[in-house]
């Protein structure tokens, strides 16, 4: 990713409207190992969690030599964060070994850590290589835009949010040719996803990056699907409070985040107001390329009434 140096950067770029993707993930250099980003809100005045997460990694990977790639992170989510400041990212070199490398990353807002992150690096090595099969589920060629849905039922909120339409889903029905069963207990959702707009071919770190800003798109609300779908694909009010606690990554094999990913999700549990969700991501060769897991706050609003929007 091309540094930013101008004064441009010290403004988030994306307040008014769609952008290319690319700039969600922009951050500038102030120092050695001290970066400055913006994020926006995911919820109401919260920044959205997958975008800390990608930029802190893209601040982790501006330490790192380009032949080392990242394999692995593991980021908790601290305090919420304020989209209408800017997040600085301080990088601790924690190690830099023969084949590894680990950074840590803290982003600070007024002085106080929002997001810590630690992310491992490594150098490319041959190995007997072996994957969990894809499911045979249907392609996002032969899936709806949900967020046409969306624009439809709740045509305001839909206008707001305006970031979100950077990318592009399909989800897949429950009842689709080709989708595992669903365990008792186990529910579970598969989105094909992919940025909205074409990322830089020669720069794997962004495409890692990018990845893990979708990655936080739908795994919360996985943990969820007991009581409520996704919102994109939610025709009534909000009845959940939901927020990411951490947030784990492990990158298997290349791959491009422009292109479409298949994210299969499932959850395993809910209980004590929190939730677990585990995902994987297959290109569209079948190849295994990515897990995610994330541990999620969920709460069930109190509910008034048919007037109740949430």
């Amino acid at each position: 990713m091309a540094r930013v140096t101008d004064a441009k950067a010290s403004q988030a770029p994306y307040e008014q409207g769609p952008v290319e993707f690319v700039e969600l993930l922009r951050i500038e250099e102030l120092d050695e190992n001290l970066f400055r980003g913006h994020c926006h809100a995911g919820a109401p005045m919260r920044a959205f969690g997958g975008q800390v997460a990608a930029q802190a990694l893209t601040a982790a990977g501006r330490t790192i030599p380009r032949e080392r790639q990242v394999h692995s992170l593991h980021g908790y989510f601290l305090r919420p964060g304020d989209p209408t400041r800017p997040i600085l990212y301080q990088v601790d070199r924690i190690r830099d070994g023969a084949s590894y490398a680990t950074r840590r990353v803290t982003a600070v807002q007024r002085g106080e850590a929002i997001f810590t992150m630690s992310a491992s690096f490594k150098k490319p090595e041959r190995a007997t290589e072996r994957q969990r099969t894809m499911p045979p589920v249907p392609g996002p060629e032969e899936l709806t835009d949900p967020f046409e849905a969306w624009e439809r039922s709740a045509p305001e909120e839909y206008a707001k949010a305006t970031i979100f339409r950077s990318m592009e889903m399909r989800f897949i029905p429950a009842d689709a040719p080709g989708m595992p069963p669903e365990l008792p207990g186990v529910p579970q959702q598969f989105v094909w996803l992919r940025t909205g707009t074409p990322l830089p071919a020669d720069d794997p770190l962004l495409q890692v990056c990018a990845l893990t800003y979708l990655s936080d798109l739908t795994l919360a609300s996985t943990t969820a699907l007991h009581l409520q779908p996704h919102r994109v694909q939610r025709s009534g009010p909000n009845r959940v409070i939901l927020a990411s606690l951490d947030h784990a990554m492990w990158f298997h094999r290349p791959f491009r985040a422009d292109e479409w990913l298949l994210f299969a999700q499932r959850s395993p549990s809910a209980s004590d107001g929190r939730g677990l969700a585990m995902g994987e991501f297959y290109d569209r060769d079948g190849l295994l390329v990515a897990s995610a897991v994330q541990e999620t706050l969920v709460r069930e609003r109190p509910y008034h009434g048919p007037g109740d929007q949430g």
